[in-house]
C-alpha cells in the first residue's frame, strides 16, 4: 500500500506537531512547575474588606483571603501555594485573637466527652 503525496505530507505534519508538543512540554513548560508546594504559616490579619482580608506572610507577598470573618490584628494560620498571592484560613491561631487575648474567659463550651 502506497502513500499519496498528501497523506505523505499528512503523516509529516502530525508527526511535527507531535515532537513540538513534546518538546513544549518538557523543556519550555515543564509540568512540575504547575505544581506548588503548600505552605501553613501563621499570621495577623492586617485588614478585612467586606469580607476579604489581607495578612503579611514570611515570604513578603501580601496574601488575600476571600470569605474571611477575621478581624484586624487576629492572630490566625493560614494556608497558601508557595509563590502565590490567594490564601485560605486553615483554622484561628491557638489563643485565639490576637491584640488582647480576647474571649470572655470562662464557660465549659459543651465540647469534649463528660467527666468520670
Amino acid at each position: 500500500m502506497e502513500l499519496s503525496d498528501g497523506q505523505k505530507y499528512g503523516a509529516i505534519f502530525g508527526g511535527a506537531i507531535a515532537i513540538a508538543g513534546i518538546v513544549l512540554a518538557t523543556v519550555v513548560f515543564p509540568f512540575w512547575n504547575l505544581i506548588r508546594d503548600e505552605v501553613t504559616e501563621e499570621a495577623i490579619i492586617l485588614s478585612n474588606d467586606g469580607g476579604t482580608c489581607y495578612a503579611e506572610t514570611s515570604d513578603d507577598i501580601p496574601k488575600t483571603i476571600e470569605g474571611c470573618e477575621a478581624a484586624p490584628g487576629d492572630r490566625v494560620t493560614i494556608r497558601f501555594g508557595e509563590g502565590l498571592a490567594w490564601a485560605t484560613i486553615a483554622q484561628p491561631a491557638p489563643g485565639g485573637e490576637g491584640g488582647d487575648g480576647g474571649g470572655d474567659g470562662g464557660g465549659d463550651g459543651g465540647s469534649g466527652p463528660a467527666g468520670p
